[in-house]
C-alpha cells in the first residue's frame, strides 16, 4: 500500500517559505485541513515572517553605511588579515540581503546579551533603574521646557540631540536630565505611557565605532543600543524584545532624518 510520505518539519517550513511544489503544496495544506492546531502554528510563522519582511522594508531604501561598503570591507580585508573570514561573512550577507537589510535584522536575530557585555548598556540601565522609579524629581528639566531640554543636553554633549516622538508608540515625553559618563556627559530622556510605564533613551558621545543594533537582557528591564556617527544610543524599559525594537526603531529613523550631525548652537 503506497501513499504520499509523511508531513514533516522540513514540509512545514517549506510550506511557510513558500518552497514546495504545487502538488507538495496542495499535500501539505490538506494535511494542515485536518491538523487544525498545527495550522494554527503554520499560520501565525507565516505571519510573522510577513510582518518581520515588511518592517525592514525600509532599510532597503537607505544609503549602505559606509563601513558595509565592498571598497571599504576590501580595504580592511587588506590592512587586517586576521579579520578576513569574519569580512568575507559580512560581504556575503551585504549580498544575499539586499545590503544593509541583513545588517538591521540582526537586531531581531541576534541571541540577547547582558548589560556586562557592553559598557553603553551598563550604563543606560543602570541610569534607567535609579530614576524610572522617581515621584516627585524623575526628570531634571521638564517636558513643558522641552526646547530648552534640548538646547542644553546638545550643548553639553556637544552633539546635536532631538526628542524623539513616541506617541505612535504610546509613550509621551516627561522630559530628561544630565547624567556623568565614563568618558564625560551622557542624557537620559524619560517617556512615559497612561498606564503609568516609563522608558528612557540613554545617550552619549562613543567613539568613531558603528554598531548595529543590540538587544541587551537585564534584570529588571531590557534596553536595544546601537551607535551611528560616534555618538550611543539605548532604549531601556520594562517591556518584551518585540516592542522595544519598534520603539527603537522609531527613535533611529527619527534621529536618522535629522540630516548630518551640526554642531548645537550655543545657549
Amino acid at each position: 500500500m503506497s501513499g504520499p510520505p509523511p508531513m514533516g518539519e522540513d514540509d512545514l517550513n517549506a510550506f511557510i517559505d513558500g518552497r514546495l511544489s504545487s502538488e507538495r503544496h496542495a499535500l501539505v495544506a490538506r494535511f494542515l485541513d485536518e491538523h487544525p492546531e498545527l495550522a494554527k502554528r503554520v499560520e501565525a510563522d507565516i505571519a510573522a515572517q510577513t510582518a518581520l519582511r515588511d518592517s525592514l522594508l525600509f532599510k532597503a531604501t537607505e544609503p549602505i553605511p559606509a563601513r558595509l561598503r565592498v571598497a571599504n570591507l576590501a580595504a580592511t580585508r587588506r590592512s587586517a588579515p586576521r579579520y578576513r573570514l569574519q569580512i568575507a561573512a559580512a560581504a556575503a550577507l551585504l549580498l544575499m540581503f539586499g545590503g544593509v537589510v541583513g545588517w538591521f535584522a540582526h537586531a531581531r536575530l541576534a541571541a540577547p546579551l547582558t548589560a556586562a557585555d557592553t559598557p553603553l548598556a551598563a550604563e543606560a540601565m543602570r541610569a534607567h533603574r535609579v530614576f524610572v522609579v522617581e515621584t516627585v524629581h524623575p526628570v531634571e528639566v521638564a517636558a513643558a521646557q522641552e526646547a530648552h531640554l534640548v538646547q542644553w543636553l546638545s550643548r553639553r554633549l556637544n552633539h546635536p540631540l532631538k526628542a524623539p516622538d513616541l506617541s505612535a508608540q504610546g509613550f509621551h515625553l516627561m522630559g530628561g536630565r544630565l547624567l556623568p559618563a565614563n568618558a564625560g556627559a551622557a542624557a537620559q530622556l524619560m517617556y512615559q505611557n497612561d498606564a503609568g510605564a516609563r522608558l528612557t533613551i540613554y545617550l552619549r558621545a562613543d567613539g568613531d565605532k558603528e554598531t548595529a543594533f543590540q538587544f541587551v537582557q537585564g534584570q529588571n528591564a531590557s534596553a536595544f543600543t546601537w551607535t551611528e556617527d560616534g555618538f550611543g544610543y539605548a532604549i531601556a524599559a520594562q517591556a518584551d524584545r518585540a516592542q522595544l525594537l519598534r520603539i527603537a526603531e522609531s527613535v533611529y529613523q527619527q534621529n536618522k532624518g535629522s540630516g548630518e550631525p551640526k554642531r548645537p548652537p550655543p545657549t
